[in-house]
């Protein structure tokens, strides 16, 4: 694995006071006086220590992750992901209802390339390359992760970076699978956010197929309820 330049100077995977984003951390603070039961601090990732699947989205939701502090929980992005992550053997139920509920993932952790909830879900460039130290320092401590199932363009450029990865290289078109170093590879989905599924830009067997595809190439049995069409 080549060295990322945003891994330049070293993080821990998370920190929970993390403040670098000036911008991003003005807004929390906002979002805890406004909403004081809110999680409303960066969000770590969650699932398996140890997983073959590494998932990566965009940000926390305002009134999604940043309210229960758990990545895709709490929002409409996470019906579809939830779902079909347990379709596919990856999750114990097929919704996510609060960071303390009984939901578990196996063989698979969900992370983000920012990790603080952005003012109107749009992180600036420099507030992305800022949080990619987070996701580099974690991809390091993820040796065994055989597939990056990146979520939407800003994920999959995160992934390319956090490895130092040149972005021409490797362009970013939904169900397309990029080989990696180390026996790794690269699989792209549109986002699974309200605005894709209702246009339909996603549909849920859109993304059966790409979680299918990444469970094959990380060497996971794949439901026949995945398949179906």
């Amino acid at each position: 694995m080549t060295e990322p330049a945003a891994n330049l100077e070293r993080v821990a995977a998370y920190d929970e006071s993390c403040t670098r984003c000036p911008r991003l951390a003005a807004f929390l603070r906002q979002t805890r006086h406004s909403n004081p039961d809110y999680w409303a601090r960066p969000v770590p990732s969650f699932g398996a220590a140890e997983p073959r699947i590494l998932i990566v989205g965009l940000a926390p939701g305002m009134h999604g992750a940043n309210r229960t502090g758990r990545p895709f929980t709490g929002d409409h992005a996470g019906i579809l992901l939830y779902q079909t992550l347990h379709e596919a053997g990856l999750a114990s139920r097929a919704v996510s209802v609060a960071a303390d509920d009984e939901l578990r993932l196996v063989n698979a952790r969900i992370a983000n390339a920012v990790k603080c909830v952005p003012p109107e879900n749009k992180p600036l460039p420099q507030e992305i390359r800022c949080c990619n130290a987070y996701l580099a320092a974690e991809l390091h401590q993820l040796p065994g992760v055989r597939v990056f199932l990146a979520l939407g363009r800003v994920a999959h450029d995160a992934v390319l970076m956090a490895r130092g990865l040149a972005r021409g290289t490797y362009p970013f078109a939904h169900a397309r699978e990029h080989a990696l170093e180390g026996a790794q590879y690269l699989i792209d989905s549109y986002h699974c956010s309200r605005y894709n599924t209702s246009t339909r830009r996603l549909t849920a067997s859109m993304f059966r197929q790409v979680v299918a595809r990444a469970c094959e190439l990380a060497d996971l049995e794949v439901p026949v309820a995945l398949r179906a069409p």
